[in-house]
């Protein structure tokens, strides 16, 4: 895990799209969209069928990783409103036995506003720990620290003639954008205007490698100067 500053806070990436809090023993994810595969099948758009369980797996594996004690999904938890009841049952069984074990927290997003808890874990609109807000999508203007997640972002660049693209975290002084976590979740570019609106404020890309993070101002000019490298 490499190390990244936040409002004061020290905390970790860990993989190359989830947070470790030590200070909370917690670990922050978001977008995971479960059952993204199924709600897809039901519309004749066949997607492989094993995301859920994917995306359950990888958490499991960072739990066992890092022994949290308790773990924050910043929204789009679920594809769907439907998606909770609709959880493939092998990725429900790890649910279960980690919402058992872990305080899990629920915070709703804007795919999954009926979120409940049927599998375990509390269900909230939002939430302050330690000074910083966590919710799904950030908020203009909003002076306090904040997490959250939603745009998926990621940053895409040319590299020697080779177009590549890496999950990112998106920060400015007051904000902290996750990547999404979720085995079938595309991204949107973090220069997008989207973002930035959202931001308010200059912003960089953070790329977790091996043994820092790489950082990337955005905007437009910046944007224009990776694609020439």
């Amino acid at each position: 895990m490499v190390p990244l500053s936040f409002a004061g806070h020290r905390l970790f990436v860990a993989g190359d799209a989830a947070l470790w809090w030590p200070e909370r023993r917690a670990l922050l994810v978001a977008d995971l969209h479960l059952e993204k595969g199924s709600f897809y099948a039901a519309t004749g758009q066949m997607l492989p069928p094993y995301d859920s369980r994917a995306t359950m797996e990888a958490i499991d594996a960072l739990v066992e990783r890092i022994r949290p004690e308790t773990i924050y999904c910043l929204g789009d938890n679920f594809h769907d409103d439907a998606g909770e009841e609709r959880l493939s049952p092998c990725a429900a069984a790890i649910l279960q036995r980690l919402t058992g074990a872990l305080d899990w927290i629920w915070i709703r997003g804007n795919h999954d506003r009926e979120v409940s808890g049927r599998w375990g874990g509390r269900a909230l609109a939002e939430l302050e720990v330690s000074g910083l807000l966590l919710r799904h999508e950030a908020e203009p203007g909003e002076p306090r620290p904040e997490l959250s997640g939603h745009f998926h972002p990621k940053l895409r660049m040319s590299v020697r003639g080779r177009r590549i693209a890496r999950r990112c975290f998106v920060r400015t002084e007051t904000k902290l954008i996750l990547p999404a976590f979720g085995s079938l979740t595309g991204g949107l570019d973090a220069t997008h205007s989207e973002i930035a609106r959202a931001c308010g404020a200059p912003a960089e890309a953070l790329v977790a490698l091996a043994d820092r993070l790489a950082r990337f101002p955005l905007g437009h000019r910046a944007k224009a100067e990776r694609q020439r490298a």
